[in-house]
């Protein structure tokens, strides 16, 4: 679904991709890991257009994504954000719908809510958190309503920014049970950004580790505790001592 081929980006003296190749199959959850700093956020708004490539391509389904149409191309994409960006002045239901009701093909505002309510069930909420603010939901039913958003317009590709930040085991278990579910039921592409090695476990097909600019390692998740790459056989196991420096 996704081909990056030697994609490069500095800020400055700033050398943040230095070649990322990599390829994600469609209808596979891509899990990207990798210590803070290292360019997984860059990455990922170099595939959504947000931020330019100084050199390489990147394709989806063989389209040249920075010669696309943006709004078609944005368009197949869903998000789940790190802190989840829901809009305080707005109700639960009208987060979930914000997309649906905007654009040239926006849906009155009565269906609007109607796919809302049923994006909010799918995620395990009530229908009485709907005419709710974010204000009044618990940082797991926030997470939830991100989650409900970022599917309500059926896309085709779902990005997740580190689902489970801030979240107690007990719901990040559960967020990570529901991205698993969404990703095999509804068929999507998906590609997550995260430290959290349960999570990887949990939701991953495949693995790719990014470490100073470069894909170190990328594989099937069942064969990332074998691989001998000292780089992600530290990061996976939290070792302090190994190739990656710690920052004091």
């Amino acid at each position: 679904m996704i081909t990056l081929t030697g994609v490069h980006k500095t800020f400055g003296p700033n050398r943040v991709l230095r070649g990322v190749t990599l390829t994600i199959p469609k209808a596979s959850s891509m899990v990207i890991i990798g210590g803070s700093g290292t360019g997984k956020s860059v990455l990922l708004k170099c595939i959504l257009g947000l931020v330019k490539p100084d050199q390489g391509s990147i394709t989806l389904d063989g389209i040249d994504a920075l010669k696309t149409e943006r709004d078609a191309f944005l368009a197949r994409f869903g998000m789940l954000f790190q802190g989840g960006a829901l809009f305080d002045s707005m109700r639960v239901w009208e987060n979930v719908a914000f997309r649906l009701m905007r654009g040239p093909k926006a849906l009155p505002k009565a269906d609007a809510r109607t796919i809302a309510l049923e994006k909010l069930r799918r995620v395990g909420l009530t229908p009485d958190k709907a005419d709710l603010f974010p204000a009044e939901l618990s940082g797991g039913m926030q997470k939830r309503v991100g989650l409900a958003r970022a599917i309500a317009a059926e896309p085709e590709i779902i990005f997740f920014d580190e689902p489970t930040t801030g979240l107690d085991p007990i719901m990040a278990g559960v967020i990570n049970a529901l991205i698993r579910e969404i990703v095999t039921e509804m068929g999507v592409t998906a590609m997550t950004i995260t430290h959290d090695m349960t999570s990887v476990r949990a939701i991953a097909d495949r693995v790719a580790m990014l470490h100073d600019g470069l894909i170190r390692w990328t594989g099937p998740v069942e064969q990332m505790d074998e691989a001998r790459d000292p780089y992600l056989q530290q990061f996976i196991h939290g070792r302090a001592t190994g190739p990656i420096a710690a920052v004091r």
